[in-house]
This record gives C-alpha cells, sequence and structure tokens, in this order.
C-alpha cells in the first residue's frame, strides 16, 4: 500500500473529503482521546492493541496505550480509511465542480464503482478490512482486541456482520464492540457508545464538528 500524504487543514474537518490524507488531531480529538484511553483502561484482559498506520488513528491508540500500559501498537496499513482517489483534499460543496467523474464515483451507491486517482470500491475497501480482521482473529483467538480505524473500516466490518450496509452516523471515539466466534460468527454487541464523552462535557455537538479524526473498534474474539 502506498504511503499516505501528509496534510495540514486550515478548514474544519467537516468541510474536507479526507480518505487517506494524513491528518493528525486536532485538540478536541486529543481531548476525546485521553477521555477514551480512560475508559479502556477499566477494561479487563484486553491483549493487544491495533491501528490503522494514519495519524489521526495512531496518536489515538499510543494515548490508549499511554494511559493502559503493557501494550504496543500493532500498525496495520489495511486498517486505513477509504482511499477516495482524486476527490481526497478537496472541499465537499467544491469536488462535484472539481472533478465532476470522480464525484460521481464517489456518490455512487454501486459497491464496485471504483473512483478515479486511484481511489477504491466500497467492495475493496471491504475486502481489504476483512482480511485484516481475520489475520486478527487467527492470531488472538479467544482474546480481547481493540482495533483504531476509520469510519469507512466500521462501516465494512458492519456490513459484515449485518449482511448489510449501515446507514446512520459513525461517531467518532465510539466503541463498537463486536464478537466473533471460532465459526466466524459476527455479532454486534454495541454500537456507537459515546458514554466517556458524555460524561467529560463533550457534546454530539462538539463532536460532529471534529468528523474524520478517528473511530475506535473492540473485538471479543472467541
Amino acid at each position: 500500500m502506498s504511503q499516505p500524504t501528509s496534510f495540514s487543514l486550515d478548514q474544519p474537518y467537516t468541510e474536507i473529503i479526507v480518505g487517506h490524507m494524513d491528518v493528525e488531531l486536532n485538540e478536541v480529538g486529543r481531548q476525546q482521546a485521553a477521555s477514551l484511553a480512560e475508559r479502556l483502561s477499566r477494561v479487563p484482559e484486553i491483549s493487544a492493541i491495533y491501528s490503522s498506520d494514519l495519524k489521526r488513528a495512531l496518536e489515538t491508540a499510543e494515548t490508549i496505550v499511554a494511559t493502559c500500559g503493557k501494550f504496543e501498537v500493532i500498525k496495520d496499513p489495511d486498517l486505513r480509511e477509504r482511499h477516495l482517489g482524486d476527490v481526497q483534499g478537496l472541499l465537499f460543496r467544491e469536488a462535484a465542480k472539481v472533478c465532476p467523474q470522480a464525484y460521481r464515483a464517489f456518490s455512487s451507491r454501486r459497491t464496485d464503482q471504483v473512483i478515479p486517482g486511484g481511489g477504491e470500491s466500497l467492495d475493496q475497501l471491504y475486502h481489504r478490512a476483512i482480511s485484516s480482521l481475520q489475520r486478527i482473529c487467527q492470531k488472538h483467538t479467544g482474546k480481547r482486541v481493540v482495533v483504531v480505524t476509520h469510519g469507512g473500516v466500521i462501516r465494512a466490518l458492519y456490513r459484515r456482520a449485518c449482511s448489510r450496509r449501515f446507514r446512520g452516523s459513525i461517531l467518532n471515539t465510539s466503541v463498537n464492540i463486536i464478537q466473533i466466534s471460532g465459526d466466524d460468527v459476527w455479532t454486534i454487541k454495541a454500537w456507537g457508545d459515546i458514554d466517556h464523552l458524555n460524561q467529560t462535557g463533550h457534546s454530539i455537538l462538539v463532536l460532529g464538528l471534529v468528523k474524520h479524526h478517528l473511530l475506535l473498534v473492540l473485538f471479543l474474539l472467541e
């Protein structure tokens, strides 16, 4: 997989199509990561922490490690966000005019639609994400594993567990728990849990203003 392009944002995250662009956490994102880390420090028997190698996820994983101790982050490029080709780095409001073909592909509901400029289809993202999780399952059978990843990957994992696409919002630092049995049955145990943010006073409105910085899944592997 190609190296991500480092990127500095002068616009709010919600206005820019990010994808593989290597955006760092902002201050609100760091506060949310710290709240998440404090919560996970109370979760027993975590055996490993995996992360996308993009900065916004990796810094979150490193914050969790610093709070929980005893781990090293295992980086996996296959946990990156979907590559969005020529629309990456463009403002949402301008993308349709600047790159109309790529924007139509980006907006398509077809799961096999690739995006010009090296962008992935939803099917390609799905197979990449599921392959990563299958490798993790093989290494950590019977263990609890934390995976720090991105919205597109989370949606792909939901599709695998529920055999349908997720239509709602994926909230930043939400804890989503999926149990994967030995016979490869995926069961969602919790979804979109942000109690750690509610307890620290960060509102969902603030959460929406820093979209795209990180997400998290907690897997129970049996």
